[in-house]
């Protein structure tokens, strides 16, 4: 589909646009009423267009910012092009796709770790400790598994919603990947308590750190009957 225009694509998004779509989605934060395999479907037809993704980002759509995620190339841009990017994704859906599908492809990816880990703003910091756990489980090798445990430990009982929610992540991650600090691990969230009442589907683990560790190391071992895990 290489000719595709901006135009064209709003308009196909705007022919997709369900209520029902638009409903769920807002329980979730996004603004958009695109059913995802949809949205999916058009990215596949519109395959790798860069030029293309960089003004669908530039629309300020969800929904378009989303296709634009996925017909990206995500190693053309820059470090202040996705930290602008980053800064300006206004949504959960956004931020989590830029991140997932972008950011940990791109070679600035560790660098813009580091930054947003530490960053005031607390939506821009859950980036960086989403990328965090990325490392803790693939790439662990020059981490401070200890020193993370201690700022888990200091702040996580009241960090904002979305940034309480990616150092859980990491709690988790870190004992279900590291033996050595399991115990520990286990005892912070057993003693912070964060999500331990998060509504949990049947056949879905819990969020809970120390249920989702023990959860997931028992699979590792004894991998029959395992279910999902939680979708937020």
């Amino acid at each position: 589909m290489t000719g595709t225009t901006v135009a064209d694509v709003m308009a196909e998004l705007a022919s997709l646009e369900d209520p029902r779509a638009r409903e769920v989605n807002g329980r979730h934060g996004d603004d958009h009423g695109v059913n995802l395999g949809s949205l999916r479907a058009l990215a596949k037809r519109l395959k790798t267009q860069p030029d293309l993704a960089r003004e669908l980002w530039q629309t300020d759509d969800s929904a378009a910012r989303l296709v634009a995620i996925l017909i990206c190339r995500p190693k053309a841009f820059t470090r202040t092009e996705l930290d602008a990017m980053l800064r300006a994704a206004r949504t959960p859906k956004v931020h989590d796709w830029l991140v997932n599908y972008v950011v940990k492809k791109s070679p600035h990816g560790e660098e813009l770790r580091v930054v947003w880990s530490a960053d005031p703003d607390p939506v821009v910091a859950s980036a960086g400790w989403a990328l965090t756990t990325e490392r803790v489980a693939k790439n662990p090798d020059g981490l401070d598994l200890t020193e993370l445990l201690d700022v888990i430990e200091a702040g996580m009982k009241d960090a904002p919603d979305r940034l309480q929610w990616a150092m859980n992540h990491c709690l988790a991650q870190i004992g279900i990947e590291h033996p050595d600090h399991r115990a520990r691990a286990l005892d912070i969230g057993e003693r912070l308590q964060v999500l331990k009442d998060y509504p949990t589907p049947p056949n879905c683990t819990s969020p809970y750190a120390p249920v989702w560790i023990t959860e997931m190391v028992r699979r590792r071992t004894d991998p029959v009957g395992k279910g999902r895990l939680h979708d937020r």
